[in-house]
């Protein structure tokens, strides 16, 4: 599904020179490297403060703490069908998760199911832009506003769409909070992990520092509660900031690919559709008959995978924890035995994307 040795054997001089140099510096944490990657990387996504982290991970669960503090209410409105992510940074800050349905086409959280759980018992709502599609935010909160909710935060989960936008807007800037991901196989990715915490709001990200260093408020004291080590290393953001350049580029490759098996695609397996300023993390399909399909490509010597292949309200390890909503998911429960994932990332070769499109071919006319 991917080979990141050909993204590292691209950047290969690049990325040793920044490595030795910051190994060479003696400063592997907290130092100016992560100062200089956090401001390039507020400044491409358009606000003002980034707080580096361990992982995405943390990053949600960071994001979550902080805005949902002010006001009453416990129910933070997520999709079922991201793999679990949202729903544990709600558990970790006993919250609860009311989930709610999909768009057929992007598979991505419906406007109207959200207006319809929002309520005074929201604390806050999960825009997760999967697969690299974007969640329309500004159209959830002008739908808020209309109802009198406009105070409830919105947090996007960008951890699948470093660079999508809608319009002239870049994922990350819509809402109230934005959340990163850098695992090795993002769009933008570290070559080991970390994570990112962004807004232009100075008060929720001075809040965000605080949790990430134990709660300090000043060093070994303790200002707020519920506080954990997550910090991103020197290495890992000289790294990030060697590769963050080439992102929109990299994108376009990305979208490239995915347009070419769109072209060969048809009534069998038919590919998401994530909006204009898509970023084509993965390329996912609805396929009827999945198990057969799979067995074809690797046959033919194709990897798939499925994501995600259980939604997070019917796992069976979190049978027994608080969540909501689990009974309203018609179109999530349609569409997850039905997705499906073929490679695409900007280090393939032309002949293994032909390969993909030959087999498409051949499966839609079987």
């Amino acid at each position: 599904m991917n080979d990141l040795k050909r993204l590292y054997q691209r950047y290969q001089v690049e990325i040793e020179s920044e490595v030795v140099n910051t190994l060479r510096s003696g400063w592997w944490l907290n130092g100016a490297i992560g100062k200089r990657f956090a401001a390039n990387f507020s400044r491409f996504i358009g606000v003002s403060e980034c707080v580096l982290v361990a992982n995405g991970t943390d990053a949600l669960e960071l994001a979550l703490a902080a805005v949902t503090k002010r006001y009453d209410g416990r129910e933070v409105i997520v999709a079922a069908n991201a793999g679990g992510y949202a729903s544990c940074a709600c558990w970790q800050n006993d919250l609860v998760p009311h989930y709610v349905d999909i768009e057929p086409a992007s598979q991505l959280i419906a406007l109207q199911s959200v207006l319809k759980a929002a309520s005074a018992a929201t604390a806050a709502i999960v825009a997760t832009h999967l697969y690299g599609g974007v969640v329309d935010v500004r159209a959830i909160r002008d739908g808020l506003e209309q109802a009198g909710l406009s105070h409830i935060p919105i947090v996007e989960d960008c951890a699948q769409a470093h660079g999508a936008r809608i319009g002239s807007d870049v994922a990350g800037s819509l809402g109230d909070i934005s959340t990163f991901s850098f695992y090795p196989t993002k769009n933008l990715g570290a070559m080991g992990d970390g994570g990112a915490v962004l807004t232009s709001d100075t008060a929720t990200a001075a809040h965000v520092r605080q949790l990430q260093q134990y709660g300090w408020s000043s060093k070994y004291q303790v200002g707020v509660p519920n506080g954990r080590n997550s910090r991103m290393d020197e290495v890992q953001a000289a790294i990030l900031d060697v590769l963050l350049g080439d992102v929109d580029r990299r994108n376009q490759q990305r979208r490239g690919i995915l347009d070419q098996y769109k072209s060969v695609a048809g009534r069998r397996f038919q590919f998401l559709e994530g909006g204009e300023g898509a970023v084509a993390h993965l390329a996912v399909a609805l396929c009827d008959d999945r198990d057969a399909f799979r067995a074809f490509m690797k046959e033919r010597g194709i990897d798939t995978d499925i994501h995600y292949p259980v939604l997070d309200c019917d796992q069976v390890g979190w049978a027994d924890l608080p969540m909501m909503g689990s009974e309203n998911l018609t179109v999530s429960r349609a569409s997850v035995s039905r997705l499906c994932s073929v490679p695409c990332y900007p280090d393939m070769r032309d002949d293994e994307v032909e390969r993909v499109c030959l087999a498409l071919r051949e499966w839609e006319t079987m």
